[in-house]
């Protein structure tokens, strides 16, 4: 009886070990985090002015639903109701708003162009958010879901039957220009759109590749639709494509870009996006977000306090943000916001260090000293090219606050050990 007993003793230790073991490996801490929690602001009171970002960590580009008009930093808010387009944007805070971006709308029906009409109705019980996906069905049917990585994403438009099917692109006022390839169903484009803080030269160039052909496009200047043109290069620029995907398949929309040239947009479409589809994208952006969620593993709280902790460590692990790409061998070059010209190496912006020094980049050098090491060599980088270090830099200086906060981190990685940089410099 007693050498039964221990033995279900055994077993039992065994199988809660297993258990626990099983619980260990299965821990998710991207599925703790609300990427809507602080969205429900505006320009008179904030209840955190932020927006869903899909993206990677310290993604070059984020993606996230429009539902506020073009400018407008306060792009997503929660308690609007219709989506005017889903946007790359590069925006760390209302405040300082957006450069570079551009917008892809699918619509059902009825084209419309102009951003202030072109809203779709939608609502949070057919809405899901998450930082490395966002899916949303329209109340006319229409669905669209999308993933991104660093400098890309992918989409997948699912439209209703019996019903004309559109895709938008919308490049912004502040100089832009589209040309539309009917035979490589593709769309090219550059976006100069930006608040402050770039050189003469800068752009976002871009491209777009769809699953399907096109079976009609067109472009609009903001007053004119002029329907067949396939380019367009002016103060604002927006293009339409019509497609006819058959019942029961989905559109898929591919996208990368650069900041360096369009050669350098198609060479990360390549690398990033180029044959891959949503479920894959999904599922690398997903387990990169669980690899950096997971260096801290939040013990002892209740449900809502791991939901707030790793919500909070996701925003922390947005910015700055890689504004450096690889070109075709595989070397980290970048255009400098400062200069104007391509460099060599590593740079990292949209970061206002006076109030991120003090325990954001301290967190960093700790848990990430990889990634401290590129941000100490992008802040001499950015000396280099400008004569000053970074305080509030998006892309490059936006001359607001006052200091030399960015020497903290410096002084803080090499007390930490991270030693690539120059001491004497």
């Amino acid at each position: 009886m007693r050498k039964n007993f221990s033995t279900i003793l055994i077993v039992g230790a065994a199988l809660l070990l297993a258990s626990c073991v099983q619980q260990k490996e299965s821990f998710s801490p991207v599925d703790y985090v609300n990427p809507l929690i602080g969205t429900e602001s505006t320009y008179a009171f904030s209840h955190g002015n932020t927006y869903p970002a899909v993206a990677v960590p310290w993604g070059m580009n984020f993606w996230s639903p429009q539902t506020g008009e073009n400018g407008s930093g306060w792009m997503y808010t929660y308690t609007d109701s219709l989506i005017r387009g889903f946007r790359q944007t590069h925006q760390p805070s209302p405040w300082i708003n957006d450069y570079g971006t551009f917008s892809i709308m699918p619509l059902s029906g009825v084209l419309k162009m102009d951003h202030k009409e072109r809203g779709v109705p939608f609502s949070h019980t057919q809405e899901e958010a998450a930082p490395y996906s966002y899916s949303v069905t329209f109340a006319n049917g229409l669905r669209t879901e999308l993933s991104a990585t660093s400098r890309g994403a992918v989409f997948e438009v699912t439209f209703p039957q019996d019903s004309a099917q559109y895709i938008v692109v919308d490049a912004y006022n502040g100089g832009s220009a589209l040309t539309i390839d009917r035979e490589n169903r593709c769309v090219t484009g550059v976006a100069r759109n930006h608040n402050g803080g770039v050189p003469d030269n800068f752009a976002n160039y871009f491209r777009i590749e769809f699953s399907h052909p096109i079976a009609e496009e067109g472009v609009y200047d903001g007053d004119t639709l002029m329907r067949h043109r396939l380019t367009l290069e002016s103060d604002y620029t927006c293009a339409y494509l019509r497609f006819n995907v058959p019942a029961g398949e989905k559109l898929t929309v591919r996208t990368a870009s650069s900041f360096i040239s369009p050669a350098q947009a198609l060479v990360n479409f390549s690398r990033e996006v180029g044959g891959k589809s949503l479920a894959q994208v999904r599922e690398e952006a997903r387990k990169q977000w669980n690899s950096y969620l997971g260096r801290i593993e939040a013990e002892g709280g209740s449900e809502e306090q791991l939901r707030t902790f790793y919500s909070c460590l996701y925003r922390t692990l947005l910015f700055p943000r890689e504004f450096y790409e690889f070109d075709a061998q595989g070397k980290p070059v970048y255009y400098s916001p400062y200069n104007g010209k391509i460099q060599d190496g590593y740079m990292y912006t949209d970061n206002g260090f006076w109030d991120t020094f003090r325990a954001v980049h301290p967190l960093f050098t700790l848990l990430y000293p990889e990634v401290s090491e590129r941000v100490t060599q992008s802040i001499l980088n950015a000396y280099d090219e400008s004569g000053f270090m970074p305080e509030w830099a998006s892309p490059g200086h936006r001359e607001c606050m006052i200091g030399n906060n960015s020497i903290s981190l410096l002084t803080d990685a090499w007390m930490k050990g991270i030693r690539t940089i120059c001491p004497e410099k």
